[in-house]
């Protein structure tokens, strides 16, 4: 019957033409002023994410799953038997788990794992960022962001109407400038930036935001699983938890599930249930993905050799890139960034790679600055020494063909380092 239906409704799709009512003069004005340029003269007609599909034999390093646990037998297992016996499950919004509901428990053993009081389990990692900020900020309330923090945090002080206020990427001494000039509020900072895996001077932040009275927010998205004593992120490994006020993170990293996950001292549970948007107002997660992620904690937690493989591979690849010319200076971490500069280029060293089977993310406008378009390249646990060798073979291939010592930011390191002689 459901099949009849299914084929019914796609032969009179095929036949009649759909009709959709006119849109605003305003909207078709804004896209040929903002979109139609881009898109017709700069990428060409392609959409500018997608290039080809990878085949079987791939290396992908598009993804952010760093510790390789998708897969893992007691995740599925986990998984699989919420799936099969909770059908009692009542889909509602967050804010109505308590008790010992299993996203409760959840919340608990993620915070108490991270080194903190309470916590928050979320949609994403940018619903996390959204709903803390707009409890914690307000229009009397500056926020400081590091220029090269996640989208979802600035529009985390958007949401909360507060004052944003940038400064410089991992400065602390223009930190402590622009806190002099504006006073004490929330400053926030990523532990590892996603689209340079550059890893963030914390305790200095740490030791400027507490000489200025300022609360502390950082965001573990990319730090969680991969450093620290079993994973526990960068707050853990240099023994800062507790200077710091907030530790956020996207539970679709080295947790490879859906969700985000925020923490906070239990005086504020009830304060942020009645003030944090997208936990009112977005379904709490199924029993399967808890379950799962759940189970992911003990699996992150035992992975010890797979991140000590995580680190031995970034070291390689990182020292092959740059020994080829690759300009990936700004960053140290397992996230690697090709910076080709315009989309156009962008695009071509995209295609140069995936002719030759290494897929990586593109990453531009809004993502990043305008002209500073990559290709970034995540490296995980699982990555084969064959994977390994044909990764530097391509990219001692295509080094010749887009000449990245000639890339803008190659062009700005020499003329930095000039200058600093």
């Amino acid at each position: 019957m459901q099949a009849e239906f299914i084929e019914r409704a796609s032969s009179q799709a095929q036949t009649k033409p759909f009709i959709n009512p006119g849109l605003s003069e305003h909207l078709r004005q804004r896209i040929a002023r903002e979109f139609t340029p881009r898109w017709e003269q700069q990428v060409g007609g392609r959409f500018i994410l997608h290039g080809r599909p990878p085949g079987r034999d791939a290396v992908r390093l598009d993804g952010n799953d760093y510790l390789s646990v998708t897969g893992h037998p007691d995740i599925v297992g986990a998984q699989v038997a919420a799936l099969r016996h909770d059908r009692e499950f009542v889909i509602q919004s967050g804010v109505f788990v308590h008790g010992d509901h299993p996203a409760r428990v959840l919340e608990k053993s993620l915070a108490a794992w991270i080194g903190k009081e309470d916590g928050f389990v979320c949609q994403s990692g940018y619903a996390a960022n959204v709903g803390l900020l707009q409890s914690i900020a307000d229009a009397q309330t500056p926020v400081y962001l590091d220029t090269l923090a996640h989208t979802s945090l600035w529009e985390g002080a958007h949401a909360a109407r507060a004052p944003a206020h940038p400064f410089r990427h991992n400065d602390p001494a223009h930190l402590d400038r622009v806190l002099a000039r504006h006073g004490p509020g929330v400053v926030v900072v990523d532990s590892v930036y996603s689209t340079t895996g550059a890893l963030c001077p914390l305790r200095e932040m740490v030791e400027v935001a507490e000489r200025h009275g300022c609360m502390l927010v950082v965001d573990e998205s990319h730090s969680l699983g991969t450093h620290g004593p079993g994973g526990r992120g960068l707050c853990a490994a240099l023994g800062l938890s507790e200077r710091v006020h907030f530790i956020t993170a996207s539970l679709a990293k080295s947790f490879a599930g859906r969700g985000g996950f925020f923490t906070a001292p239990a005086e504020l549970r009830y304060y942020i249930l009645s003030s944090s948007y997208p936990n009112i107002f977005s379904s709490c997660l199924l029993p399967h993905e808890i379950a799962g992620l759940d189970a992911t904690l003990s699996v992150v937690d035992q992975r010890d050799e797979q991140r000590l493989r995580l680190r031995a591979h970034t070291r390689r690849l990182r020292t092959s890139f740059s020994d080829l010319g690759y300009p990936i200076h700004q960053g140290t971490e397992q996230i690697i960034s090709l910076e080709a500069g315009t989309e156009p280029d962008t695009m071509v060293l995209r295609d140069h790679l995936e002719e030759r089977g290494v897929f990586g993310a593109v990453f531009c406008a809004p993502a990043t600055s305008r002209n500073r378009a990559m290709v970034r390249l995540t490296l995980h646990a699982a990555l084969t020494e064959a994977e390994l060798c044909h990764v530097e073979a391509v990219a001692g291939e295509v080094a010749p063909l887009v000449k990245p010592w000639d890339w803008p930011i190659a062009r700005r390191a020499r003329a930095a380092e000039a200058a600093s002689r």
